[in-house]
C-alpha cells in the first residue's frame, strides 16, 4: 500500500507533466521555470528539435514554436519509479500540430517523456528529459 508521501509525490509529479504540457500549449514558455531546474537537460533530437541545458532549449521554443498555428499535447500510460528525493518516470505523448491551417495540413507525433526529477525546496522538478520517438505521420 502506498503511504500519503508516496500518493502525494506520484500526484505532484503528475502534475508538473500538466504543467508543462499546459505552458508549451498556451505559449507560456516562462512558466516552464516552476517545471525544470535551470540546469535541467532536455533533448529534443528524436522528433526534430534540439539538446542542451533549459535556458537555451526553453528560448528554442519560444522561437520555434509560434510558427505553428496550433498544437498539443495529450500524455499518458505514466509510470514512475521514486527514490528518496529523486525519481524517474516515463510517460507517452500524443501530440498533432498543425503545420498548415489552410492547407489543412497536420502533423501527428507520437513520443515518450523519459524524465528525471529531484525534489527542491519549491517542490518536484525535472533536471532532465529525453523524448523518443515512436510515430510522426504527416496528413
Amino acid at each position: 500500500m502506498l503511504s500519503l508521501e508516496e500518493i502525494s509525490d506520484r500526484l505532484e509529479i503528475q502534475q508538473l507533466l500538466v504543467d508543462y504540457s499546459t505552458a508549451i500549449d498556451r505559449r507560456r514558455f516562462d512558466d516552464l521555470d516552476a517545471v525544470f531546474t535551470p540546469d535541467a537537460y532536455i533533448d529534443y533530437r528524436a522528433m526534430g528539435g534540439i539538446d542542451g541545458r533549459y535556458p537555451e532549449v526553453k528560448a528554442w521554443l519560444a522561437e520555434v514554436l509560434p510558427n505553428f498555428p496550433v498544437y498539443s499535447h495529450m500524455l499518458g500510460n505514466l509510470s514512475v519509479v521514486f527514490d528518496g528525493d529523486t525519481a524517474s518516470s516515463r510517460v507517452i505523448c500524443f501530440n498533432p500540430m498543425v503545420i498548415d491551417a489552410e492547407a489543412k495540413q497536420i502533423l501527428f507525433c507520437g513520443l515518450w517523456y523519459d524524465d528525471e526529477f529531484v525534489r527542491t525546496a519549491e517542490g518536484w522538478r525535472i533536471t532532465s528529459r529525453v523524448e523518443t520517438k515512436c510515430f510522426d505521420k504527416l496528413l
